[in-house]
């Protein structure tokens, strides 16, 4: 058997004053896929980091095979025979596949015999689970090609143990299922072992055969799938019971209602990229009052310039755009006449001024109205008693209203946004990837703002590339691929890999607008 087990001993990480990880002990058994989970700040990052070397724990030991071992750096590490699959690319855009693959063994002659290697890459490629194109660039490669180039790259190197962070957030279903199912194949046919940091219980369940919780850099949970529950790992996430803990947010119940009429209408929209190139084509979309309405698609094919364009962060070049029967064009005074709001991807950079504090953020839409200005004057005192109203009621964590919004946590931004946003009854609510990067609190937080807006009234359009988010949140889902809308269903009847087969482009009849 190559796997190897693996075990962390008391291991732990200070920054100054701060505990990142403390006195963790894991286990992962050679030949298995063991799950790591855990909100955003839990440590699980940290934790793998210490294992491949990027940092030198502050006491505690990595033991690979039973044996410590002093993995001082990620070369050290890919010695031993652990490899590690980034969320974010590492591949070189210009080199091809093949000099990808040769680049991740890290010691190459000065002169490469290439027709060795070729023949050798050849020969690899013929036992991977999935194929690339040896002549091909990143550039000419899909976001979920790129993952599995990276995959490919450690796979290459013949891994003892393979350490996966978010392995599936820029793939769809079927490329999810593909990539999972192949390594743990691998793991139980004794090639490797598998540590996964995840966020999706459904890939817990799924693929892995044990599973561990850190919470707070601690090591709250370990033990195999079979005896856990979603439930149970999501309890231990959050906590509940000690100080400062927080218990998981009830669920907001989805109101049994007939979408009302039609709110935005978008009738053959054509938006550029940014290169020049077609971007949105010729696409239609119809979203009622009382509806969320979801829009799938691998990362790429349109969704943001879609939502740029209907917020005003982008030129449209032709087609129309109405709310509530009128004309818009996302101006200012529109979007106060309209009740149009939005709550943007990356918020802190697309929806806020970081370095103006939490109460002029939550004023930027009516600071300059009754009752907050009068004869020009800004009456800054009322402002700033809303904000405090508004940060109770949303539970923002912050040092006060007068604090820069750009010291906030990511999930407190957008609890910040969202009270600005939904302070009053919206008509349109525009949301792009609201719970990108947050932890499961602040997810399930925002989960219940956006149901409780469609359970009022509010239409919703929801570009999401979690296909799990959608499923749980829309009522109506829409793919987008191309820049087009390529299949529209209602979210009870969706099927998760007809949707799968859609995004990844198997289909490319363009869908009728549902009206």
């Amino acid at each position: 058997m190559n796997a190897v087990p693996l075990e962390t001993y008391n291991l732990t990480k200070r920054f100054g004053a701060f505990t990142a990880l403390g006195q963790c002990s894991l286990s992962v058994r050679p030949g298995t896929v063991h799950a790591l989970l855990g909100e955003n700040g839990a440590g699980k990052s940290t934790l793998v980091k210490c294992i491949v070397g990027y940092y030198l724990p502050d006491d505690g030991a990595v033991l690979v095979d039973g044996r410590e071992q002093a993995i001082t750096s990620p070369t050290v590490a890919r010695d031993l025979g652990i490899g590690m699959v980034y969320q974010h690319f590492t591949v070189v855009p210009g080199m091809t596949v093949a000099e990808n693959l040769l680049m991740a063994r890290g010691h190459l002659p000065a002169v490469i015999p290439w027709k060795r290697a070729r023949a050798e890459l050849t020969e690899f490629m013929r036992s991977t689970p999935f194929k690339l194109d040896l002549d091909a660039t990143p550039l000419d490669l899909s976001a979920g090609e790129k993952q599995k180039l990276e995959i490919l790259k450690q796979l290459f190197l013949k891994p003892r143990l393979l350490i996966l962070d978010e392995p599936t957030s820029v793939l769809t279903p079927q490329e999810a299922d593909e990539v999972l199912g192949a390594l743990r194949e691998r793991a139980h046919a004794g090639d490797c072992s598998v540590l996964m940091i995840t966020h999706k219980f459904r890939e817990v369940s799924a693929y892995a055969d044990d599973v561990s919780v850190l919470r707070r850099g601690r090591l709250v949970h370990t033990g195999m799938v079979a005896d856990s529950t979603p439930e149970q790992l999501a309890q231990a996430m959050v906590g509940g019971g000690e100080p400062g803990s927080r218990a998981p947010r009830e669920a907001v119940a989805r109101e049994v209602r007939e979408p009302g009429e039609v709110q935005l209408a978008v009738d053959q929209l054509e938006v550029m990229g940014d290169r020049g190139e077609p971007a949105v084509r010729s696409l239609s979309l119809a979203v009622r009052a009382g509806e969320i309405v979801g829009v799938a698609g691998v990362s790429g094919n349109g969704q943001r310039e879609l939502m740029e364009a209907l917020v005003g962060q982008r030129a449209r070049g032709s087609g129309s755009v109405k709310v509530g029967g009128q004309p818009f064009a996302a101006t200012r005074r529109e979007n106060r006449k309209l009740r149009v709001r939005a709550l943007p991807e990356e918020p802190l950079r697309n929806a806020c001024v970081g370095d103006l504090s939490v109460a002029h953020n939550m004023g930027l839409r009516n600071f300059d109205e009754p009752p907050f200005a009068t004869g020009g004057w800004v009456h800054w005192g009322r402002l700033r008693a809303r904000a405090r109203s508004w940060i109770s009621e949303y539970g923002v964590k912050t040092q006060g209203e007068r604090a820069p919004i750009r010291s906030l946590s990511g999930g407190n931004v957008q609890r910040a946004v969202l009270a600005r946003e939904l302070s009053e009854p919206a008509r349109l609510l525009l949301v792009s990837n609201p719970v990108f990067g947050l932890d499961f609190a602040a997810v399930a937080e925002i989960h219940g703002r956006l149901i409780a807006a469609r359970n009022s009234g509010t239409a919703v359009l929801l570009v999401s590339e979690d296909l799990d988010e959608l499923l749980a949140l829309a009522d109506r889902i829409v793919v987008i691929s191309e820049g087009q809308i390529v299949h529209d269903v209602p979210a009870a009847q969706a099927d998760r890999h007809a949707l799968g087969a859609f995004m990844g482009g198997k289909h490319h009849e363009p869908a009728q607008e549902a009206a």
